[in-house]
């Protein structure tokens, strides 16, 4: 299936499809397709997780819930110019273990290769997320500023919105500058779980 997805035509990942994450030094992926698959949820109510990789590494992490994953697709098509088909990565396998080990508290860093692609703003925008630390939060004044454009906050306001890939590149970092929970893809009270999660660990 390459053309058009509802999340019912996704598979869930199976974790024993690819056992273990050293087999990201083998990759045999095809260099022209993305890859398409769906993770269950590692926290309760949290949603599922819509998960996409090039051969290169990982493109879209989506909550299934939002209402983005179709234009998210869209624009993964559009950007690598390559069609998507339901399977597995090696990426996936990687992906599975950082993120139930982000959940229980016990991985602060992620290490699961990106292929991110946008605008050259967009990159820029989503590079910074990227440098923000574990358990700390910066303003949207503040991104900018770490970008050298401190006239461009609802630019990069903006740009965060349409990041594909959430929790590994922290948009959820990203706070008002008087520290109001504002502008998250996902869901404010979503934002505001891991933020907490940071916290606490």
């Amino acid at each position: 299936m390459t053309n058009t997805f509802t999340i019912a035509d996704i598979s869930f990942y199976s974790s024993s499809v690819v056992k273990e994450a050293a087999a990201i030094e083998n990759i045999d992926v095809d260099q022209n397709t993305l890859v398409i698959t769906r993770f269950a949820s590692p926290v309760n109510d949290f949603a599922e997780l819509i998960a996409v990789a090039s051969h290169k590494g990982l493109c879209l992490l989506e909550y299934s819930d939002t209402g983005r994953v179709e234009r998210q697709l869209a624009l993964l098509k559009k950007y690598h110019a390559a069609p998507l088909t339901v399977g597995n990565s090696p990426f996936f396998a990687l992906l599975y273990q950082q993120l139930h080990a982000y959940f229980s508290g016990t991985l602060t860093h992620f290490t699961v290769p990106l292929d991110i692609r946008g605008t050259a703003f967009q990159i820029q925008a989503w590079d910074a997320l990227l440098t923000i630390p574990y358990g700390e939060t910066r303003s949207y004044q503040q991104q900018a500023e770490a970008i050298n454009n401190p006239k461009a906050v609802r630019a990069v306001a903006n740009a965060n919105r349409n990041n594909r890939v959430s929790i590994i590149i922290p948009c959820h970092r990203v706070i008002g500058k008087n520290g109001t929970m504002t502008g998250y893809g996902g869901g404010i009270w979503r934002k505001e779980y891991l933020l907490n999660l940071e916290v606490r660990t």
